[in-house]
């Protein structure tokens, strides 16, 4: 699977977007995102990888990930009942907010390491981890005043290590960014019906070879391929918001079931009802 444009939408004009333990895995997720990225998970032991850094985490981790630094979910693969915490952080918080303010001069420092990939430890990895499991329950205005004195805690800590030597060097430039990003946002939107891709051409001004060529080079996935990801990886999410396995399909913008529990198998190596199956066991 290529390396993916992840893109958000976000409800409101928050410089954060707060996942509470998310799901994911299941699903082997390599991509990257503008939004710096802070992650917690706890009960499991995978692995880490990010840029060009790959090591193993044991019972749990703490990292921050700089902006569009490719990143794999720190969940893939984990069998155990595991806790995880995402937050991501919007470039116009650093850029517009803690580097206007002298006072975050820490902050902003904070954020300048992050190209590198950041791993915390001790102390600060168990203090941290604890105050990011309660974001969820707080106000919109606690829930910043609180971001903000974990960004202070990690910007003083000394328990860390940089997951790179340099600065991991981004290889989209900004034109190549806008582009995928457009794609994936006409995905987004689009997933729950049938995407030609003579239409998804039209969207980045290119006849259908030249886009099927320009979206393998950039992402080493064919474009059917990456549909099929994105809509399995929705269907997941309706399975377990508890849809059942016909909604889920149609919802998805498969047109037959016998279509949707091939591409189903395919990405994650099991059928959706065998899925559901297993999501039912562990909630008894």
């Amino acid at each position: 699977m290529g390396i993916q444009l992840e893109t958000f939408k976000f409800d409101s004009k928050s410089p954060f977007r707060l996942l509470h333990n998310p799901r994911l895995n299941n699903l082997f997720y390599w991509h990257f995102h503008p939004e710096y990225e802070l992650v917690y998970i706890e009960g499991a032991s995978a692995t880490r990888h990010v840029g060009d850094h790959i090591s193993t985490y044991q019972d749990s981790d703490l990292v921050f990930i700089g902006s569009n630094i490719p990143h794999l979910n720190f969940d893939y693969g984990v069998e155990t009942d595991y806790n995880k915490e995402v937050l991501h952080i919007k470039p116009f918080f650093r850029n517009m907010v803690i580097g206007e303010i002298p006072e975050l001069s820490g902050i902003l420092e904070l954020f300048e390491k992050s190209v590198h990939g950041i791993a915390f430890y001790g102390e600060t990895k168990r203090n941290v981890g604890n105050r990011l499991k309660k974001l969820h329950l707080l106000s919109s205005f606690d829930l910043f005043i609180e971001i903000v004195q974990i960004l202070k805690i990690l910007s003083t800590s000394e328990d860390f290590e940089l997951l790179h030597d340099q600065p991991f060097i981004i290889k989209y430039n900004e034109k190549e960014q806008k582009r995928l990003r457009r794609i994936y946002a006409f995905v987004d939107e689009n997933y729950h019906r049938k995407i030609n891709i003579d239409e998804i051409a039209a969207e980045c001004n290119l006849g259908k070879e030249a886009f099927c060529r320009y979206f393998k080079r950039a992402t080493g996935n064919t474009f059917v391929g990456f549909l099929n990801q994105y809509k399995i990886s929705q269907a997941k999410r309706l399975l377990l918001a508890g849809k059942n396995v016909g909604e889920t399909c149609f919802e998805c913008g498969f047109e037959s079931l016998s279509y949707f529990n091939r591409t189903f198998k395919k990405v994650t190596n099991e059928n959706p009802s065998e899925f559901k199956r297993k999501l039912a066991s562990n909630l008894v």
